[in-house]
């Protein structure tokens, strides 16, 4: 029996184990009842612990054997018993967590139904920012309505409740969407807000999902995926936002809100920095190319050394070597191979095809800036 259906605040069972196996990943059994959520519909698995006679077993996980309400399997840190007498006590943390992040789903899909048309096809609420995949395209004002819709239902503090129903009595209950299953459906309810075909564990009440918050939405095979977060995560995700932003605003002695305008200035300079950096690295590769094709053994700074070999590869008959203080090196040029032979025996690094880059011990560059060496 599927005890969290019946009660999906309950944290502790008892049960006995009427299967029991190990292989080669791992080690799993069936019990004859259970309050362990396996992973289905998009929700992650319950974890917690099974106590008896042979002493403390963690349960990593749980999954359904077959589709259609096959048996839970339990797949635990270590080996039980077949037959032995159980306590079975999950996670409650993780299925409070897990409850929020599913209730908040249902409402904000049917909040998306309403506001802009939008059918969801797919969820994902296995980790702390869930997901929920629409057949369309949306737009940003139907999100938005949706996301202000989903709230009102938060506060409207709906009850929220789950049934079973056979197949031939679903006509008569305007589904959200259709079930996936057939026989006896089970059914969640949100006050009138919403109804959906659902074997997942639920809150009490609409109140206990918020706040629910989207945080983007993109584009995803011809549809749209919408990333929200819910109840103590979407709160946990706001703290994080907040103390970053606050840290912000000291740094630039401003108020969160006006943290915009420095970065918006910080952001330009560094872009005319970077484009006067450019402009001096230029003007220092036309400076040093004389100097290379001179020498053919150049010191040069690590930060034009890829600038000035593009350069020399216009001497295709010439071999040169350009090193930095660091032991960067740039090698090109017919004798490359024989003179990469030479840097080898001092300690270097490095391999490519018109241009071989890579690096020495810091201590030898003086030994490969003899001009012998790619003569």
């Amino acid at each position: 029996m599927r005890l969290y259906q019946l009660d999906s605040y309950a944290t502790r069972f008892q049960a006995r184990v009427v299967r029991a196996w190990s292989d080669g990943k791992g080690h799993y059994a069936v019990l004859s009842e259970t309050l362990f959520y396996p992973e289905s519909g998009g929700q992650p698995a319950d974890q917690g612990v099974l106590r008896g006679p042979f002493g403390e077993v963690r349960v990593l996980g749980a999954y359904e054997e077959e589709k259609a309400f096959g048996d839970v399997v339990h797949r635990l840190s270590a080996p039980i018993p077949e037959g032995a007498e159980v306590e079975g006590e999950i996670d409650w943390a993780r299925r409070f967590r897990h409850m929020q992040r599913h209730t908040a789903q249902h409402l904000l899909s049917q909040a998306l139904l309403r506001a802009g048309g939008y059918h969801t096809v797919a969820v994902s609420l296995d980790s702390p920012v869930c997901t929920v995949d629409l057949e369309e395209e949306a737009e940003e004002e139907g999100i938005h309505k949706a996301e202000a819709l989903a709230n009102f239902a938060v506060y409207a503090d709906y009850p929220v409740e789950a049934f079973f129903v056979s197949e031939e009595e679903l006509a008569h209950y305007p589904l959200r969407r259709p079930p996936r299953v057939q026989g006896r459906v089970r059914l969640v309810r949100i006050g009138d807000f919403d109804l959906a075909a659902c074997g997942g564990t639920h809150l009490k009440t609409s109140a206990q999902a918020g706040p629910i918050k989207v945080l983007r939405w993109e584009r995803y095979k011809g549809g749209t995926r919408v990333y929200f977060a819910a109840g103590w995560e979407a709160l946990e995700d706001y703290h994080a936002k907040h103390a970053l932003l606050s840290r912000l605003a000291l740094a630039f002695s401003t108020s969160p809100l006006e943290v915009e305008k420095p970065v918006r200035k910080l952001k330009e300079a560094l872009y005319a920095l970077k484009g006067e950096s450019q402009a001096l690295k230029e003007a220092l590769v036309e400076a040093l190319l004389p100097k290379a094709l001179e020498a053919g053994v150049l010191l040069v700074p690590e930060a034009v050394l890829g600038d000035l070999a593009k350069r020399l590869l216009g001497w295709g008959d010439r071999t040169f070597l350009l090193l930095s203080p660091e032991g960067r090196f740039a090698l090109l040029g017919p004798g490359k191979e024989a003179v990469l032979e030479r840097l080898k025996a001092l300690g270097a690094r490095g391999g490519g095809r018109e241009v071989v880059q890579g690096a020495l011990p810091k201590e030898r560059v003086p030994q490969a800036l003899d001009p012998g060496l790619v003569s």
